[in-house]
């Protein structure tokens, strides 16, 4: 059964930071691209960052580059996303995805639609 679990949401100013983390299981890691999504209250669901089954590549929306980080950790099987200089615009519900490698580039974000995917962790940025 696979399971994602999300941790490290949480309040803080705007400007601060946060470092999420999403902690996989009963997957093989290493076949999957992986993605921090995230969506508002009233607003879509939009894809924030993504990277692939390797690392090498990575993906991120206009709004939040230069300001978060993805990473994975294969050995421990966990996904991360750094985020610094949050914005109030930045809070919202953040979810982790896990979707086959096969299924086309990172950036394809409607693909990961038949992904795996977490419960989410909130996140609320004050200004």
């Amino acid at each position: 059964q696979v399971q994602l679990v999300e941790s490290g949401g949480g309040s803080v100013q705007a400007g601060g930071s946060l470092r999420l983390s999403c902690a996989a299981s009963g997957l093989r890691y290493s076949s999957y691209s992986l993605g921090w999504f995230r969506q508002a209250p009233g607003k879509e669901r939009e894809g924030v960052a993504t990277i692939s089954s390797t690392g090498d590549s990575t993906y991120y929306a206009d709004s939040v580059k230069g300001r978060f980080t993805i990473s994975r950790d294969d050995v421990k099987n966990t996904l991360f996303l750094q985020m610094n200089n949050l914005k109030s615009e930045d809070t919202a519900m953040y979810y982790c995805a896990a979707r086959s490698k096969w299924e086309g580039p990172i950036d394809d974000l409607a693909s990961y639609e038949s992904a795996y995917w977490g419960q989410g962790t909130q996140v609320t940025v004050s200004s």
